[in-house]
């Protein structure tokens, strides 16, 4: 088997547990601006990310949009908040607050085994972070969570996002490397079968909450599955790479 050189990781959702962090300061934001208790936070946060990752695909496969993150979460907030289930919020959460909660995407916390496992991994091989984010969120999560990356890249310095094939294919041509000497790894199985579409090899990392009814379902190729490898944390991959770097 060629030798792993490079591990690219996906960030939002993988790495990172955005909903925890932005279910906390919408609940915050609520409080303090007198939403009336009882507001289901953590549907309208599956909302703001369902509609992103809508406008995101959109994009993917070739339609027009914002590259920039931050851009589209405003975006996509404000437009939120016009619709009858959530209108209620809307007068009580001025430009302001709205700028604040777009800004906690740059400050999400890390899932407990991913700085122990990327630190770990570092020791091995070259250790990427690959998003959909803009690169200043990026810079700042990275910053704020202590996600040691060896390189960062954004998709908005390809003109597209994720999954498109542009994104994994750039990122070779940027590592210098070929697929065979990569893993990519990531929660989404929209995002694996982007990266397996150029020839990198694939592994799915299980996380709390993140695409219900998918991750029951997700196989490794020795069970009859699309992937690689199926683990529940970064520290489990430590072994996979030293076992096939041996």
């Amino acid at each position: 088997m060629p030798p792993v050189k490079a591990l690219i990781f996906d960030v939002l959702g993988t790495t990172v547990d955005w909903r925890s962090s932005v279910v906390a300061e919408f609940e915050a934001m609520g409080q303090k601006h007198g939403v009336p208790s009882g507001t289901d936070w953590g549907k309208l946060a599956q909302q703001w990310r369902a509609n992103f990752m809508k406008n995101i695909y959109h994009i993917a496969l070739g339609g027009s949009g914002t590259l920039n993150v931050d851009t589209m979460h405003k975006e996509m907030l404000d437009e939120l908040l016009l619709t009858p289930e959530w209108s209620h919020i809307g007068p009580l959460w001025d430009e302001s607050t709205r700028k604040h909660l777009v800004h906690v995407w740059h400050c999400l916390k890390g899932w407990p085994d991913s700085v122990k496992g990327l630190y770990a991994l570092k020791k091995q091989v070259i250790v990427v972070g690959l998003s959909n984010g803009n690169l200043s969120l990026l810079i700042d999560m990275a910053k704020n969570a202590d996600l040691p990356w060896d390189a960062l890249l954004s998709t908005e310095m390809f003109n597209t996002f994720k999954p498109n094939s542009k994104v994994y294919s750039e990122t070779l041509r940027h590592l210098s490397l070929p697929p065979e000497n990569c893993f990519m790894v990531a929660c989404h199985m929209f995002d694996l079968r982007g990266a397996a579409s150029v020839g990198i090899p694939t592994i799915y990392v299980r996380r709390p909450d993140e695409n219900p009814g998918e991750q029951e379902n997700v196989k490794s190729k020795k069970e009859g599955g699309e992937v690689d490898y199926v683990v529940d944390s970064f520290v489990e991959i430590v072994d996979i790479i030293a076992a096939h770097n041996a």
